[in-house]
């Protein structure tokens, strides 16, 4: 329908209406305007006029909740407030989060639950929500409650993981029933158990958690080798060598890793230094030691690439820093082979290749010194394992131990097998 202003009164009416309309919204913004200046205000007078002005905003009533509760620490003043903030928001977990607070201050424990059941309703997969149900649920005893909010955390945040999963473990130190019902299939949350498993010397129990991990996809579910070390070295300082092996085995691949496999033809990896030094697993691994020097040296060697040079120089020195764990098969005859090239090494006595049980420290071969050779020359032996033999350490030592040695001493292809009759 048209309207035709074709009057002068007609003209002003309109005009009239359209200058009241304008007030009217003037006026409503105004008053949404002061009412957002006032909620800024940490005063309560201000606060609560601002929740008059805007009487639909639950975010103001929540304001002044919080100042009766956590200001003039009067929990049961906070209820009204806090009451109104979700009637206007009940999908806020923020607001019924705050209104079981105050509950609790006060006691009551059934409108507590209530509101904190109504937060995760409101809010059910964020991890804060989550962990503050948990803990409640924890305090109250209800178990499952509480392990079923912390799957949550698991699953949604992984930098709470190592917290969350001591909770679990504390609340029911169940591996199996945990794996199953609340460790989420993701990484962070195994590796996160898996180290609390290795503290709690739960070693059955950690090789459980790690079959998951490893059969998690590798290009969704990514994890550090360092982790692979620390397991294998914590199996191997527990004698598990069994373990440490088959988690060799498994986590190589993972991480491109197959060349560092030991071989029916060489259980010393990377016998001749082409590939690069892990300082892990089950290659060389290597410390620091006092006056002594290593390097990889790709300028003379006796096969491949590049050899190991071990460079003496001063006082204290007992062992070259250098070696490597080998699983073996007790009452077993092995052979040993390997390669050295020195350069005047002087000072009493010399470096040797030694090979011991890894947990008596029983010698079971030792080498002739590694001195007087200008040109590369080798070093062989064979020793059988004792019955409890299952892993080896090959390291070069100092005899005798401390004394002064200077010189240079190159090392290569490193081998040992199964002697076959």
């Amino acid at each position: 329908m048209e309207i035709v202003l074709n009057s002068p009164s007609r003209k002003r009416l309109a005009i009239g209406a359209a200058v009241v309309l304008c007030l009217i919204y003037l006026l409503l913004a105004g008053r949404l305007f002061v009412a957002s200046v006032l909620a800024d205000s940490p005063q309560l007078s201000n606060l609560e006029r601002a929740a008059r002005l805007d009487s639909t905003n639950a975010d103001y009533r929540n304001h002044v909740g919080r100042y009766y509760a956590l200001v003039a620490r009067d929990p049961a003043a906070a209820i009204e407030p806090y009451r109104a903030a979700v009637q206007l928001d009940p999908h806020s977990a923020r607001y019924w989060f705050d209104l079981a607070s105050a509950y609790q201050v006060l006691g009551d424990v059934s409108n507590q639950t209530l509101a904190l059941e109504r937060a995760i309703e409101a809010d059910p997969t964020t991890p804060d929500v989550a962990w503050e149900a948990a803990n409640f649920f924890l305090v109250q005893g209800e178990d499952e409650k509480a392990l079923r909010e912390f799957h949550v955390v698991l699953e949604s945040e992984p930098s709470m993981a190592n917290l969350a999963i001591q909770f679990c473990w504390r609340i029911n130190p169940d591996v199996d029933m945990l794996l199953r019902d609340v460790v989420p299939a993701q990484s962070p949350a195994y590796i996160a158990f898996l180290e609390l498993l290795m503290t709690k010397q739960e070693t059955a129990a950690a090789a459980k958690v790690w079959n998951k991990l490893i059969a998690t996809s590798q290009v969704s579910q990514p994890f550090e080798l360092r982790y692979v070390y620390a397991y294998l070295q914590y199996l191997l300082d527990h004698k598990d060598v069994d373990q440490a092996r088959v988690v060799w085995q498994q986590a190589a691949p993972r991480f491109g890793l197959s060349s560092y496999l030991p071989t029916r033809n060489n259980l010393i990896v990377n016998g001749d230094f082409r590939l690069d030094v892990l300082n892990g697993g089950f290659d060389w691994k290597y410390e620091k030691q006092q006056s002594v020097t290593l390097t990889l040296d790709p300028s003379d060697f006796h096969s491949g690439h590049r050899s190991l040079l071990i460079t003496f120089d001063g006082p204290g020195v007992t062992d070259a820093g250098i070696r490597q764990f080998i699983a073996v098969q007790p009452a077993t005859t092995y052979q040993f082979s390997a390669y050295y090239k020195n350069g005047e090494i002087e000072g009493a006595g010399g470096p040797h290749f030694t090979i011991q049980d890894a947990y008596n420290q029983a010698i079971l071969y030792d080498s002739d010194e590694l001195k007087e050779a200008g040109f590369w020359k080798s070093a062989t032996g064979e020793f059988t394992t004792p019955d409890d033999c299952r892993l080896l350490i090959l390291h070069i030592r100092r005899l005798p131990e401390g004394s002064p040695v200077r010189g240079k001493l190159w090392v290569d292809d490193f081998r040992l097998v199964v002697k076959r009759d």
